[in-house]
């Protein structure tokens, strides 16, 4: 008997990276190929890789290097694809390299090394495709590349320019995946502020080309909705009445980076002349029960003490719900890296040890008024010493969770109910059912 080849995949990276590996595999299980779980014995492996840091790039070279030792035949896609002289410098027994989203380019390499002669088996799957997340919740990607030119990303290099899906495409792949059994859409893109800008021209009725139709649509099929990576454009508020119609959940994670006006114009961030704090008042006034999510970076080129005082003070004036920080360090071809004014690395660390003290202050202090209160939760995970919930303000594996250890044996995966919060600490909180 003839052995049919089998693939394997390793998905690097953000979110966005994810769904790409998801399309990946499903082209691939529809034209006839097997797919291994664990990739250690697959008889090819395609590696879906990072290129945004340094970091995620050793990340990356390090991963195709290991899958070539082990399996022998690699395929190379994702952002790192982007720069082919990197990867075949480094890795130059790689079968094929591609770039970010190339899903056709992935499977004419898989199809050049292992030719099936069987007719491709379309809808083999059911609409929704692979899903790499588990059931109750799935990424849905809006749109493609980002028009900015921030200083200190290359994501429009390796992606290109904003490429939005049209909102019927959107809508569609929405409702396959809650007929498939999702109870949570997290909306992603590189600027999902900026969804259906590129779309005006396409003789596409003006009131289909933005995030405010597709909110408003996607509030209709009556699952959660939480928004992903929103740019603090004025237009942004026309979505939080959607939040306190419970049609989108009230979390919007907005990466404001800094708050100091010399540091966003260093940065050349969008709306950088935005008053930050009016905005985020004047969000919380139209919803009070909003739960915002911010990362932001310190050690940036030329950021004086004062100017990360501003941070630091702006943080406890905002009191946001949910913080990361990344310590400033060069990109390779990033604009910033040419700036003058570089912070060494001990500032950076000293800046970043404060900031997240100040965020873990903050946090703890939001959490300790959440108890006694019921929260509405999805439940992610059950084993015999409890559930693993989110709450509205929780997004998964970036945020907190909260916890039932009692009276949970009858709880499931992607069940929603009501918890009465019991205790908290700096990021999660524990609770009891409501019944």
């Amino acid at each position: 008997m003839t052995h049919e080849p089998e693939i394997g995949l390793i998905s690097l990276g953000c979110p966005k990276a994810l769904v790409d590996s998801e399309r990946i595999l499903t082209s691939l299980i529809n034209h006839g190929y097997k797919i291994k779980t664990n990739h250690a014995n697959a008889d090819l492996v395609i590696v879906n890789t990072c290129g945004f840091i340094d970091s995620a790039k050793e990340e990356s070279l390090k991963t195709i290097n290991a899958a070539l030792k082990t399996n022998g035949k690699v395929i190379v896609t994702g952002c790192l694809g982007a720069n082919k002289k990197t990867i075949s410098k480094s890795c130059p027994k790689v079968l094929a390299i591609t770039g970010p989203s190339e899903t056709n380019k992935v499977l004419r390499a898989v199809q050049k090394t292992f030719p099936k002669t069987n007719k491709p088996l379309r809808n083999f799957l059911s609409p929704s495709g692979v899903k790499l997340t588990p059931k109750h919740y799935s990424y849905l990607k809006i749109s493609e590349g980002c028009n900015h030119k921030c200083r200190f990303c290359i994501i429009p290099d390796l992606r290109g320019k904003l490429k939005s899906l049209r909102i019927d495409q959107v809508l569609v792949e929405a409702e396959n995946l809650v007929k498939a059994g999702t109870k949570e859409l997290l909306v992603i893109s590189q600027d999902t502020s900026a969804y259906g800008l590129d779309l005006r021209s396409d003789h596409q009725p003006e009131k289909q080309s933005n995030i405010f139709a597709l909110c408003e649509a996607l509030g209709n099929l009556g699952v959660w909705i939480r928004l992903h990576y929103l740019y603090p454009y004025p237009h942004l508020s026309k979505i939080i009445p959607l939040m306190a119609q419970k049609k989108v959940l009230p979390y919007l994670d907005v990466p404001f980076q800094h708050s100091h006006p010399d540091v966003l114009k260093r940065m050349r961030r969008p709306a950088q002349n935005n008053n930050s704090i009016n905005l985020i008042k004047s969000w919380r006034k139209d919803e009070p029960e909003i739960a915002i999510r911010s990362t932001f970076i310190v050690g940036y080129p030329g950021e004086t003490e004062v100017e990360f005082q501003h941070l630091l003070d702006w943080m406890g004036e905002v009191k946001l719900d949910r913080v990361g920080c990344f310590k400033y360090n060069n990109v390779r071809g990033a604009k910033a890296n040419e700036l003058p004014g570089h912070i060494d690395d001990e500032t950076k660390q000293d800046r970043w040890d404060r900031f997240m003290t100040k965020a873990q202050q903050l946090s703890e202090a939001k959490l300790q008024t959440k108890i006694g209160t019921v929260q509405t939760v999805i439940v992610d995970e059950v084993d015999a010493d409890g559930a693993v919930c989110r709450t509205m303000a929780d997004a998964p594996e970036i945020d907190g969770n909260l916890f039932i250890d009692r009276n949970f044996s009858q709880l499931k995966p992607g069940q929603i109910l009501n918890v009465k919060v019991d205790e908290s600490n700096e990021y999660d909180l524990w609770g009891s059912p409501v019944h």
